[in-house]
């Protein structure tokens, strides 16, 4: 094994120029400016202190940039994680223990430790047993208690005394901090004036696009900066009492692991292995469709050492769990960043702000990082989205909707548990089910395709049939009964053809049906026939003898070999 292979990072150092450098320090400058507020806000959505977040944004992306093979992905942490690791922390058996900063930390090693185990394993393609609907109806059913969680602390409410009740929710409401409101809504208005807006005004001007992408990106920092210097300026956590972020540790985070408690690690487990699962996910998603812009190829097996080995980073410097994050990850890419420098050097620059501007983040409202994650994560509500899917597949539309309402009635374990199962049953449900056609022959053609569709030459005596999914114990049954039922529409058949061109397999309990449906038909004074088997197929079927009891029929190399000698 190539050293490469192993650490990736080897292989773009080799080609490195200073042309890379020059893109990567900018957009890893970029990188830091959205990453330090999103750092807080993200700690603070899942419930723990700021620091936590702030510690996941500067080790997991050096060993991501030593493990990962994606050039441009961006590990930190990410909304969907927070607030998955806000339901485990908040679950009773967890809270019980009072301990969250250290049941993050938790959640974070044993995200890693999973992830490396699914390395070993190669279960890189995992990723495939979710499918894109039910990931989507997942995000957007997280993204919805997010914005719920965060209203709160934007309107500066109290928390609910109660669930159960109107007069909970109306007295809760008129709880609101009127400056807290007004300094929301202002960072909410700022932040989107920084999006769409901005850019297209700049785009207007003669401004080179990373200019524009390095100005529209700084709007959360600007937002917290302003936000920050009007606490110090008009008191306003004490004379209004406008809740801040409050003091932040100075300096770097020190390597360690807390105590090993079997129980409580035990408890954690699950909830770990589904924000290994789902972290994983979204990360290769992301990072596959950023290297598919830049012709490039990640290695999804590969990815999970990364990613597991960022996880560790964190918990062994007290952070929360990371991912790559999709808004990061496109500044990062839209910034200009060749390699992971980039991010080598935007957690540099995380790092440098914790020793020498920690203080400051303190005065920070806590609503404006509320603004933050609103903003960041109402695009990622895309109800709509379950519309189209339904109107391309009914089964896909269930799996999606599903999902979203599972995650907002049940929780977030049993929405995407409850998502992945029904994908899974449809599955099983459509390969039970294969297509079968009834072919006929095209007129002055070699041609052979379903009857329901063309005008086709077909015969009394000759039955065609078209097999289109590999036959299985899943799915043998139904292919007999279709034939039988044919038989019955057509009482004159004397040969039934079975057109293998789109069977690749044939497992032993299809290959009983087979047998046992030929002596059927041979009852029935009817003999099977097949055409254009592949060889594959033909290799497996050799080693039985199962071309014995298929005489008289015989296997025809084309259909229409079949109908030169039957019809």
């Amino acid at each position: 094994m190539r050293l490469t292979d192993f650490l990736p990072i080897f292989g773009w150092l080799k080609t490195y120029s200073r042309n890379d450098f020059h893109g990567d320090l900018f957009a890893g400058a970029i990188t830091a400016i959205l990453l330090v507020p999103q750092g807080i806000a993200y700690a603070l959505l899942a419930g723990i202190p700021p620091e936590l977040g702030l510690y996941a944004s500067i080790l997991p992306p050096v060993l991501y940039a030593l493990f990962g093979t994606s050039r441009t992905l961006s590990v930190g942490p990410v909304s969907i994680a927070a607030v998955m690791i806000a339901s485990a922390v908040n679950a009773p058996e967890i809270s019980a223990l009072q301990q969250p900063v250290q049941s993050a930390v938790i959640l974070a090693a044993e995200t890693g430790v999973l992830m490396l185990l699914m390395a070993l394993l190669r279960l890189g393609g995992l990723v495939n047993f979710i499918s894109h609907p039910v990931l989507t109806g997942f995000t957007s059913g997280a993204s919805i208690l997010i914005v719920f969680t965060q209203l709160p602390p934007l309107l500066g409410l109290a928390k609910l005394p109660c669930v159960d009740s109107l007069s909970c929710y109306t007295d809760t409401v008129r709880t609101a901090n009127t400056a807290t409101l007004i300094t929301g809504f202002a960072a909410v208005l700022l932040l989107i004036l920084f999006g769409k807006p901005l850019t297209g005004l700049l785009k207007k001007t003669a401004m080179k696009p990373v200019w524009i992408t390095a100005i529209s990106k700084c709007g959360p920092l600007l937002t917290v900066a302003l936000g920050a210097t009007a606490v110090e300026l008009w008191d306003l956590d004490t004379a209004y009492q406008v809740a801040t972020v409050g003091r932040i540790p100075a300096g770097l985070p020190r390597l360690r692991i807390d105590a090993i408690d079997p129980v409580h690690w035990r408890l954690l487990l699950p909830y770990a292995a589904l924000i290994a699962l789902i972290a994983y996910v979204e990360s290769v998603a992301i990072a596959k469709a950023i290297a598919h812009l830049k012709g490039e190829k990640i290695q999804p097996n590969h990815e999970l050492i990364g990613l597991g080995a960022a996880n560790i980073a964190s918990a062994l410097s007290g952070g929360m769990a990371v991912a790559g994050g999709f808004s990061r990850t496109m500044v990062n890419f839209s910034a200009g960043a060749r390699t992971q420098m980039a991010m080598l050097m935007a957690a540099a620059f995380v790092a440098l702000a914790l020793m020498f501007f920690s203080p400051y983040f303190a005065a920070i409202p806590k609503t404006i990082l509320a603004a933050i994650i609103l903003v960041a994560i109402t695009p990622l509500i895309r109800l709509q989205n379950i519309v189209h899917t339904w109107r391309y597949d009914a089964s896909d539309g269930i799996a999606e909707g599903v999902t979203l309402l599972g995650v907002l009635v049940l929780g977030i374990e049993e929405g995407i548990t409850l998502g992945i199962i029904l994908t899974l049953v449809s599955y099983l449900r459509i390969t039970s089910h294969p297509h079968i056609a009834v072919v006929g022959r095209i007129r002055g053609t070699e041609h052979f395709r379903n009857i329901q569709r063309h005008d086709v030459k077909t015969w009394r005596h000759l039955l065609l049939l078209r097999v289109d999914e590999n036959l299985t114990f899943a799915n043998a049954n139904y292919v007999e009964e279709f034939i039988s039922d044919q038989l019955q529409r057509q009482p004159d058949i004397k040969h039934v053809v079975l057109i293998f061109a789109s069977v690749s397999y044939i497992d032993s309990t299809a290959l009983e049906v087979l047998e046992s449906l030929n002596d059927a038909l041979k009852n029935l004074n009817i003999r099977l026939h097949l055409a254009e088997a592949k060889g594959p197929v033909l290799d497996k079927l050799h080693k039985t003898d199962f071309f014995n009891h298929l005489q008289p029929g015989k296997v025809f190399f084309r259909t229409q070999d079949a109908i030169n000698e039957l019809a």
